[in-house]
């Protein structure tokens, strides 16, 4: 069974997709109708030749600006740096945050051999730069493990000539979390973090 094999294998490369679940999505193309299997592979080809970056922030976008970027109420002075489109989906479905994105489609990672080339940032630093001072504030927003802070700190040391102001997200204890179940870490950065109120 080389086709069974070959196509839980192609379900095996998706992220997040263990061998149990990659077999089930297999069977289900299998039983599956035929006009079903069209809708799949119409599906999958119209996606791979309409989707393609954004010109302004490089999140993906089914024209030559993602819906965010053509939002014209939008405050362009302000420019929030995720690793990746998902974060960027997560920030938006918090409703708390007017201005626009920069995706950077991943972090420097010297243990995975990810450099600064291999990612956004000369984007990022070009963007910037072409504002002629319209960006204030650069917002980071990558994830708090060791290659994003490890972006993070080079992109402060990028940008630094360019913009005014540089935040980083805050990080540490989350709503209705219980201090004695967090992490030295998390609770370190809670701290630093804290607040006037």
């Amino acid at each position: 069974m080389k086709a069974l094999e070959k196509i839980i294998g192609v379900f095996r490369k998706f992220p997040g997709v263990g061998p149990k679940q990659a077999e089930r999505f297999a069977l289900y193309v299998v039983r599956a109708s035929d006009p079903e299997i069209e809708t799949l592979v119409e599906a999958l080809r119209a996606v791979k030749a309409s989707v393609r970056y954004c010109r302004e922030c490089y999140n993906y976008a089914e024209g030559d600006l993602c819906p965010v970027c053509a939002d014209e109420h939008r405050d362009r002075s302000l420019i929030c740096v995720v690793e990746r489109p998902q974060d960027l989906a997560a920030i938006e479905k918090a409703k708390s945050f007017s201005g626009v994105y920069h995706v950077l489609h991943g972090a420097v990672s010297p243990a995975a051999g990810v450099a600064a080339e291999q990612i956004k940032l000369k984007e990022l630093v070009d963007r910037v730069r072409a504002s002629d001072g319209a960006v204030k504030e650069i917002i980071i927003a990558t994830n708090p493990d060791a290659d994003g802070e490890a972006t993070a700190m080079y992109l402060i040391r990028l940008l630094k000539p360019y913009v005014s102001r540089i935040s980083r997200i805050a990080y540490g204890v989350p709503l209705g979390g219980d201090i004695d179940y967090m992490d030295e870490v998390t609770l370190g950065y809670a701290l630093k973090g804290r607040v006037k109120l």
